[in-house]
Order: structure tokens, then sequence, then C-alpha cells
């Protein structure tokens, strides 16, 4: 929104007033205002441990729970009421219901579909259960070290089914009319011909003996393994065939038949579909929001999210209501890092090294020429500097990553986690060897962790004077680039900080056990997890008036900053270099909004709100104030919609912005 700065007179402010309503062009906007976090509509993928398929409905069993599908992976819905362990890695059917298997939590029964569910574990001496089978009356459990388990009354009791199963770490295990199958970690696939009385290895031809997942269909047997991807049998595993093309992540553990339908769930990449017994893969996620974010990036128009484990790079144009894979180019997609500057776009990955898009992710060039070291953890952007933080130090280019030089004098710790910069300060926060400061642009770094006491940096963030550090033991505070350090923890109950974001004076940290909120520099923190399911935080980043986090296994997750900002003075003891005033947040807004500015010195602060006509309809603030950031939320009971201006006046200074109330 535009803004006016005029030194004006008071009797002139109807007619400023008026100047800005007709200078502004009014825009219907919508927007919904949240009372918690709720999860974006993506990225698609993640953690697909197990499928079955019961008539026209297919179930997945993820990290998160039980999902279902009704329309072959179009849409899903959770569906996990009484299943009191959620890390489902096998699921199967039989007459009498559908059967979840858990790491930890033994098997459960469900026989409505998912709507509810009940443990049924009495002899199951292992209770990590990787693999369910049904044949006839029998239903066979795999485990992890306690080799397989047969139940002939639906789960009431089990017992040992092992003889010749020279592996007992079962990941799956699949029936057809010629057998039982069991695969297994490192000792490839078994078959019995008796229930489980005795097994005989067969694996001639298969490249991989890591077997995650098992399915039949006729007289084809699939085996989906650890990094090969999926193999094709069609004489009872005598011998074996690759089946991958167009497989884009090949770690896979699920499979399932439904019709000629064949579907294998990665780990991390989500839902691959063939329609040709493994000829050919095509994904279908749509609504399964279960990946592994580890970096956000935004500007004014897009939000992207990178993610590891096979699903790489994805793109929102609508604050994360909608994202699309942009992948194309990208040969590496365990992506550890983003930075955005117009029109690039810069992705860090995990032994890829540095990709750079020119059009918004539609294709991808490796820009590696020079980088050493290919495992990039963060990059940073300085005009038209270039770091790349990876596992063997900082790298510089100046040329968008045409090329890199290494610039690691006096950077002991090689590993590089955490990148940032300020005018002409960079930050490298390391694994284990902690901060380092450079003033010339990492030709030389030093030391800099005095007072932190632990030195695995996983996070760095920079406003003005202020440097914060997120650590494996909290957070600290710096006001001296880093030659001193204070810890800040006094109400963040989790100390594994992996993420931070700064925006308008309110410090955020992103933590193993969710997301916090400091308003005074990390002196006090509070807890703002309402309605965030998944809180292990990977990633944090701030879009216009929202907070975006990106989770360990459950997408991108949204929330508005006005929900967790609260009036008070902010960072008094920062040196500010003027007076100034910012956007409302959120903007258009109902019922309320928050308006922040700043003073560098003391001075009597007008701060009124007047609506299109120039009329006065409500005083924020009419008191003299000392040097400091403020906020204050208006709440505008009683009022209707439309367009109104808020109008700060401290000393010589006057500036004026438009805000929008939509009922």
């Amino acid at each position: 929104m535009a803004s006016c700065k005029k030194s004006i007179k008071k009797n002139h402010i109807k007619n400023i007033l008026r100047f800005l309503f007709e200078a502004f062009c009014l825009i219907a906007i919508t927007q919904s205002l949240l009372a918690q976090w709720v999860q974006t509509n993506g990225p698609s993928g993640g953690y697909v441990y197990s499928f079955a398929v019961l008539g026209t409905k297919l179930f997945a069993g993820t990290s998160g729970g039980v999902f279902l599908s009704t329309d072959n992976g179009t849409s899903w819905t959770a569906a996990n009421a009484g299943l009191t362990n959620t890390s489902v890695r096998t699921l199967a059917v039989s007459d009498s219901g559908l059967f979840a298997g858990t790491w930890n939590g033994g098997v459960f029964r469900s026989t409505n579909n998912g709507a509810s569910w009940t443990a049924v574990n009495t002899n199951l001496a292992n209770w990590i259960v990787l693999s369910l089978a049904v044949s006839d009356t029998n239903l066979f459990a795999g485990t992890n070290g306690g080799g397989v388990f047969l139940s002939t009354d639906n789960g009431t009791s089990w017992t040992a089914a092992n003889a010749g199963l020279t592996n007992t770490s079962v990941r799956t295990l699949a029936v057809s009319d010629s057998g039982l199958f069991a695969g297994t970690w490192n000792g490839g696939v078994f078959r019995s011909t008796n229930n489980g009385a005795s097994w005989t290895a067969v694996n001639t031809n298969l490249a991989n003996w890591i077997v995650l997942s098992l399915a039949v269909s006729d007289t084809n047997l699939f085996a989906g393994t650890n990094g090969g991807g999926v193999f094709l049998s069609t004489n009872n595993g005598t011998s074996w065939t690759a089946a991958n093309t167009g497989l884009l992540n090949t770690e896979v553990y699920a499979l399932a038949i439904s019709g000629t339908d064949l579907f294998a769930g990665t780990y991390g990449g989500g839902t691959f579909l063939s329609t040709d017994n493994g000829t050919s893969w095509a994904a279908a996620n749509a609504g399964l929001a279960n990946t592994y974010v580890r970096a956000l990036a935004v500007n004014d128009t897009v939000l992207i999210a990178g993610t590891s484990y096979g699903a790489g790079v994805f793109l929102s144009i609508d604050i994360g209501a909608s994202w699309t894979t942009v992948n194309t180019g990208l040969t590496n997609t365990d992506v550890r890092a983003l930075a955005l500057s117009s029109p690039n776009i810069f992705a860090g990955t995990w032994g890829g090294g540095v990709f750079l898009s020119t059009n918004n992710g539609t294709t991808w060039a490796a820009v590696n020429t020079g980088l050493a070291a290919t495992n990039v953890q963060a990059i940073a952007l300085n005009g038209t500097d270039l770091f790349a933080g990876t596992a063997g130090g900082v790298f510089h280019s100046t040329d968008n990553g045409t090329s890199w030089t290494a610039v690691n004098t006096g950077l002991m710790g090689s590993y590089v986690f955490t990148l940032a910069v300020s005018d002409t300060d960079l930050f490298a926060g390391t694994w284990g060897g902690g901060v380092f400061h450079s003033t010339n642009n990492g030709t030389s770094w030093t030391q800099v962790n005095t007072g932190l006491t632990n030195t695995d940096v996983f996070a760095l963030v920079v406003s003005g004077m202020d440097l914060f550090a997120g650590t494996a033991g909290g957070v600290f505070h710096s006001t001296d680039n880093g030659t001193g350090w204070t810890q800040v923890n006094t109400g963040l109950t989790n100390l594994y900080v992996q993420a931070l974001a700064i925006t308008g004076g309110n410090l955020i940290a992103g933590t193993a056990d969710g997301v916090f909120l400091s308003t005074n520099s990390g002196t006090s923190w509070t807890a703002v997890n309402t309605g965030l399911t998944n809180t292990e935080i990977r990633a944090l980043a701030v879009s216009g008036t929202n907070l975006f986090a990106g989770t360990f296994g459950r997408g991108v997750w949204r929330r508005p900053l006005s929900e967790m900002v609260t009036a008070v003075q902010r960072f008094p003891d920062e040196v500010l270099a003027g007076f100034s005033l910012e956007q409302n947040y959120p903007n258009p807004f109902n019922p309320a909004t928050t308006i922040s500015f700043s003073l560098s010195s003391a001075s009597f602060v007008s701060l009124k709100i007047f609506d299109a006509l120039g009329r006065e309809v409500s005083t924020l603030f009419s008191e003299e104030l000392p040097a400091g950031w403020y906020s204050r939320q208006w709440n505008t009971a009683g009022l209707p919609s439309g367009v109104y201006f808020y109008l700060m006046q401290a000393g010589s200074f006057t500036e004026a912005k438009k805000l929008i109330l939509l009922r």
C-alpha cells in the first residue's frame, strides 16, 4: 500500500485524508481471519508407509496416522479415531475388518472403515509392527527383529512363525495363490507355502535386498526397496527386473494394487501411480499434505518451500492455498536452503550444490563452478553478493552462482548450518564451532562465542544491532556483533531451536516442540501453537501479515501475525535511525488490526483513526513516549466496512496510511 509523508498543520488533516482517499485504488479483497494455525494445502507428498484397498476405498498409513481416499488418491481425509499410535507402518484388510500395524504400538483393528480403532496385541511379543498380511482366516504380522507372527482369530492372540527365516527384520508381507512372501531389511525376499511354518529365500536378480514393500497382482509380484525403487517378478520371486521409469523417489515404503492401478508410497516423495505394471509412473499426491519442509522463502507475491527426501521445491502464489511442484532441471531434490532476489531463486541442496531459477522455479540450472562442497545447508544474499554455507565451509559468488570462491580463512567450524547478513557484517552459524563474524564478505572470519554456551548453531537472524542465534541449547542474544552473548530462554520450554524469524521487532523461534514468540528481544517467550498438530518446526518465514512454519512431515502451516502480537513496547534499547509508521497487519482485517511505529527520541505522539470523510473515529495514542518500538491493536467493534486512515504525528514527523475493514 502506498503512503504519503508530509509536514502538515493539524487543521489540514481532513484535506490530506481526502487526498489519500482519492489517490488509492479500492480493490475488493477477502481475508480469512484465523483463530489458530492452519495447515496449507501442501506441499503434497511425504512419509507414506503403507496402503490397503477395500472396495472403492484406498487407505494410506503414514507417519501421521491413517488417511482415506475414495477417488484413487485425488483427495484424502484422516481416519484416526482411537488410534493411540499414529506412526502407521502397515495396513491390511480381511473380511472382518481393517488392520493397522504401528511403530511400537502393536496392531489395531477397525470394523468401520477407519472410523474407530481398537488395539489387538495379546501374545504379540514385538510391538514394532512393520507389515501385515491376510490369507483366508490367517492374519500375519511382520515385526522389527521378532520375525513373523500368526493370528487365526483377528488379532485376539498371536504365535511366532519363523522357521527358516534367516532375517527377522520383516518390513513387508504379501499373499498370493502360490504362497506367503516376506520382505526383509537387507535379507531380500522369503517365500512360504505353508502359512509361515517354513521359509525359503527368493532373491535372484533382486539388486537391492532392503525390501520395504510387497504387492501381488495375478502372477505379478512387486517389491519396493530402499533406494532401488520397484522390482517385478512374474515367477514367484524366482527372478526379478527393475520397474522404475518416472519414479522420482526410489525409497518405496508402500505398494498397493486397485484394479489395474499400482500405487507406490515413497519416503518423502509422496505417492506415485502406475497403470502398466510399473513400466511408467506419475505422481498422485493432491491433498496428502505430509512433507518434510526444510526451507521457506518469500517475497511480495511468491511463497516457496524446499523439501527433502525427493519432493523438491514447491511454489504457492496464494499464501499456501495451493502449491505447484517446480522441479524441472532440479537434479537433486533434497533442498536445504532457499533465497529470493527477483527474478532469481536460489536453491541449496544436499549433495547437488546450488541451483538457480530465473522464472519462478519453472526451470532450474545447476550453478556450481568452483563450489567444492555440494552439501549446501544455507544461502544468503547481500546485494550482488551470494553466499553458500556448506558442510565444507562458506563460498562466495558475485555472479549469481556462475562461479564460486571458498572464503574460509579463520572459519574453524567448517560445517555451516546458517548464514545471516547485515550491511557489511556476515555471520555464520556452525555445527560445534559456534558463530563466526566477517566484515569483508568472508575473506576472513573471527570466532565470536563469548557467552555462547551451546555451539551447535542452527539459525541466525539480525535486526539492527540485535543478533540472535538459535542453538541446540536455546536462543542467545548479542548486541555487539557476537562479541558477547546472553542466553534468553525464559518461557522457552523446548531449547532445540532450528529456525528463527523477526518481523517488526517480534522474534519468533521454531523448535522441536512448536513455535514461540518473544516481543522483548527474547527476555520472555510464549508458545503460539494452537491448532499446530505437528510441532517439529524446521523453517519459518514471514510474508505480509502471515507467519509460515515448515514442519517435519506435515508440510507448511500458516497463522496471522496479528493473533500472536499484543500491544507492547518493543526493543526499547535499540538505537533507531528515525521515526517510522508501519503498515497495519492484517490489512484488510476484521474485526481487529495492529498498528506499529518507532521513535528515535522521546516525543509526544498522536495516533488517530479517521474514516474516508476525514472524521475522527478513534485515538490510539495521545501521550509522551520514550524512544522505542510500539504496537497497539485497534478493535473496530460497531464500525461499518470501508476504507479508514490512520495518522501519526510526533514532533515534526507526520505520516498517514490506509487500512480496510471488511465485515
